[in-house]
């Protein structure tokens, strides 16, 4: 009996496309960005965790091939161009490898923008992907990043800018921000790699990705890719701490509240069963040393996704460690 392969594409995370070759699948994705962290190695870490994130969202754990994609901006100096330009493409790398893959070729521009991104390609057998279509009523959602680095990042450009810094400041200390804004770093060259991997021995019915939609819209892509009728609601919002202060502070700038924050390279969202949920947590917690989040829960519906109406804060960390980020 021949397997039909699932083809996946325009919609979720990656696309999936059967082989002519023995029941393999290729897996793709592609992914670019504008710099929005002012180190220029940790924008190139960033961009390829988050290239790979899609990746990682279909519960693939292993790339097979990256190719890089550069835009080198018209508007550097030659000096600016030969420091910042090598540090992104070794930033890149770097991650790469931390993936366990390798960049072997891309394309570099000259343009106006300083641009960096990729593709990332893998072929796999049907039990090394997770289709995102499976959750059933009872399931629930789990986060694996906390939320909030727009917000991160955009306070910290404020501490030069005292107009918009005078609207934060009753809220937040200057070190608030640089520590949410190294946490949003650290939290967005993270790889999701682990969190892939255990998808798998925890059964997960399906993930996506938490990036430029902001939660809401992830989980609402994700609702509306069911096969069964389940509707998404979301309780609990995990966000890098004081950074909900400051998002209420700016009225309805960034509605971090309301779950449509863009988030950059952020964590997934798992659709698990309940009973294996927490024990998924946990193990996140022992292998990486990362907390992750129970956020809500799959009920009965017609795939949507809506956050509840006053839905409770989480800061993270809860308690401010010296010398520690988490």
């Amino acid at each position: 009996m021949h397997l039909q392969i699932p083809r996946v594409g325009i919609g979720m995370d990656a696309s999936i496309t059967p082989l002519r070759h023995g029941g393999l699948s290729l897996v793709q994705t592609t992914d670019f960005f504008y710099p929005l962290v002012e180190d220029p190695y940790m924008m190139g870490k960033i961009a390829c965790s988050n290239v790979l994130s899609d990746m990682y969202a279909m519960g693939v754990t292993d790339c097979d091939n990256m190719l890089m994609l550069l835009g080198i901006s018209t508007k550097l100096t030659e000096k600016e161009r030969d420091v910042v330009i090598p540090l992104m493409m070794r930033g890149f790398k770097d991650a790469a490898t931390e993936a366990g893959t390798s960049v072997t070729g891309g394309q570099s521009v000259m343009n106006p923008w300083v641009t960096i991104g990729g593709v990332a390609t893998t072929v796999c057998q049907p039990n090394e992907f997770i289709l995102p279509d499976s959750a059933v009523m009872g399931d629930v959602l789990v986060l694996t990043k906390p939320l909030g680095t727009q917000v991160a990042v955009n306070a910290h450009q404020w501490l030069d800018q005292p107009e918009r810094w005078n609207r934060i400041k009753l809220v937040v200390t200057e070190d608030d921000v640089k520590k949410a804004y190294a946490r949003a770093m650290d939290s967005m060259a993270r790889l999701n790699r682990t969190t892939a991997r255990l998808m798998h021995k925890y059964n997960a019915h399906g993930a996506t990705d938490v990036t430029g939609f902001g939660l809401l819209g992830h989980a609402q892509n994700l609702a509306r890719n069911q096969k069964n009728e389940v509707s998404f609601v979301i309780h609990n919002l995990p966000v890098i701490a004081k950074m909900g202060a400051v998002a209420k502070a700016c009225g309805n700038m960034f509605q971090l509240l309301q779950g449509n924050s863009a988030e950059t390279s952020g964590g997934l969202l798992i659709c698990l069963p309940r009973e294996q949920a927490a024990a998924y947590c946990k193990d996140i917690e022992k292998t990486e040393g990362y907390q992750a989040w129970i956020i809500g829960i799959v009920e009965k519906g017609n795939r949507t996704a809506r956050i509840i109406d006053k839905p409770r804060l989480i800061e993270v960390p809860a308690k401010e460690k010296d010398g520690e980020l988490w």
